[in-house]
């Protein structure tokens, strides 16, 4: 009689290879709680995430692979999840090769804009950054990579359907100020036309906005990310040439709890946070010019303190900004605070990824 050993399953699962990483299931560190009694093989895997939109197939390949084996004479396979620490680390260690890049590019600095939780306002943060950059002379795009939920379009004004090919790509609409602009909702017919897509494709069409596009010569190209630390965040981080990231809080001790999980995610895969901003985090009375702290005490210095990155700026609470991004006006925002965001973060990405500035440069 054929006895099946641990050994040999194993060496059968890292045959099997996950479909999005293309890593092997064992190398991923996804085989848990392998068991053998009498043939009969148990053994949970832990996906990356637990709506893993490819785990039939993915169960379905371990599975066949098991069975395939002499001795085995029945399969069961439990699903489970890793947690954010494991996550991290896998998708980390898998090290997937980054998206080939346009040659007519040259763009120098890449900066991701991150917040973990949504509804900090990190769109505005990034279309202010874009603002406060492009007012010092600086060549800058935005690509949002928020793919389900766009929101940079909306801020500077731009029509849906405004994108245009040419032989060096597609062409990123130019928003006020000369601020190089692509979105999902500039290739929809109508802005309010639903993105209804699994991970993967989410993720392909953020490469190409990286590869496809012709953003020709930026000092700086801004990547809004949606919250989280999932699909999309990864595809960045780990498929562009990201020199550092900016985490957006809000005074909320939640909020701060989200983003230091994100700082825990970006520390796995050896990427600098180069500052921290915190939105909403006063308000100022226009008939005292008192400031009132209404989302609460600050915890922005204890983030950055985890970070390991400056605070670049406290934002406060403000119903004209409010107004003008709703109406597509945000370039008439123009106070003290967007040029000391620019100048402030300036100063600090080239003290975090000097060396990575210049390797960035794809012409």
């Amino acid at each position: 009689m054929t006895v099946v050993t641990e050994s040999e399953i194993m060496t059968a699962l890292s045959h099997v290879q996950d479909p999005e990483l293309h890593r092997s299931v064992v190398e991923l560190g996804m085989v848990r709680d392998l068991s053998i009694h009498e043939g009969r093989v148990t053994f949970t895997l832990a996906l990356t995430i637990p709506e893993c939109p490819l785990r039939d197939q993915l169960v379905g390949d371990a599975r066949a692979a098991v069975e395939a084996l002499p001795g085995v004479k029945d399969v069961s396979i439990t699903l489970g999840a890793m947690n954010e620490e494991e996550r991290a680390a896998a998708l980390g260690h898998a090290q997937p090769e980054q998206s080939k890049t346009n040659p007519f590019n040259q763009v120098r600095h890449v900066i991701a804009i991150m917040s973990g939780k949504g509804g900090v306002g990190k769109s505005s943060v990034t279309a202010l950054l874009a603002l406060g950059l492009a007012r010092q002379g600086h060549q800058v795009g935005i690509l949002d990579a928020d793919i389900t939920g766009p929101s940079i379009p909306k801020l500077f004004g731009l029509r849906a359907g405004a994108v245009r090919n040419s032989p060096m790509g597609m062409l990123p609409t130019v928003a006020a100020e000369g601020i190089k602009v692509m979105s999902i909702n500039l290739l929809l017919p109508d802005e309010d036309t639903p993105v209804i897509w699994r991970g993967p494709i989410l993720s392909g069409v953020i490469q190409q906005f990286w590869t496809d596009v012709f953003w020709d010569r930026l000092d700086y190209l801004l990547v809004d990310l949606p919250p989280g630390t999932s699909d999309a965040a990864l595809t960045v981080m780990q498929s562009l040439p990201v020199n550092g990231v900016i985490m957006v809080t809000t005074p909320q001790d939640l909020a701060a709890m989200v983003v230091r999980k994100a700082i825990h995610m970006i520390e796995q895969l050896n990427t600098p946070v180069v500052g921290v901003v915190e939105n909403m985090s006063y308000f100022v009375c226009p008939d005292t010019g008192k400031h009132h702290e209404i989302l609460g005490p600050s915890h922005v210095e204890e983030v950055a303190a985890i970070a390991g990155a400056p605070v670049l700026a406290r934002l406060p609470i403000e119903p004209e900004l409010t107004r003008l991004g709703d109406s597509g006006q945000i370039v008439a925002y123009n106070t003290t605070l967007v040029a000391e965001l620019g100048q402030a973060f300036k100063a600090q990405v080239l003290v975090a990824s000097p060396e990575r500035a210049q390797s960035n440069s794809t012409g």
